[in-house]
């Protein structure tokens, strides 16, 4: 039995159906067409879904989306700037931070998080943060590379 709910995404209120039982994952890609989050595993293990709950990277997979209504989430369609590219986006573009990218915007989502608690994070504090998210392509060394350069400021 669905039920509506409205869910705050990327600064707009988007009214969908839902089973109580539905992923914001799923909702997100499959009935709001933001298909920036992506579904790696279902199980949290990989953290291609992580998108921003009111201004903290979680997982999306573990979260339903009747448990999301009437807070704010941030896909990294919402991350990126009308005209232009977020810090962190043009960083893992300029240090070749992903290759196959199915992970990379789980993985802008966290370092943007970090980034907004941490502005400054040493390498081992950048790749504590990352520890919930895989990459099968790039070795890692890139992506510590890129959000060093967005903390930067370069």
């Amino acid at each position: 039995m669905k039920r509506p709910i409205t869910l705050n995404v990327n600064g707009v209120a988007r009214t969908t159906e839902v089973e109580p039982r539905a992923l914001l994952a799923h909702v997100l890609r499959d009935q709001l067409d933001l298909t920036g989050t992506h579904i790696g595993c279902d199980t949290s293990q990989c953290g291609a879904c992580t998108v921003h709950l009111d201004g903290r990277a979680v997982k999306s997979c573990t979260v339903l989306a009747v448990q999301a209504e009437g807070r704010a989430i941030t896909t990294i369609e919402g991350l990126t700037p009308k005209g232009g590219l977020h810090p962190l986006q043009r960083a893992f573009w300029e240090k070749h931070g992903l290759q196959c990218g199915f992970c990379t915007p789980g993985m802008i989502m966290t370092a943007a998080d970090l980034l907004a608690h941490n502005p400054k994070p040493s390498e081992a504090e950048i790749r504590h943060a990352l520890e919930g998210n895989l990459c099968r392509c790039t070795g890692y060394q890139n992506i510590v590379a890129a959000i060093q350069t967005a903390a930067a400021g370069r």
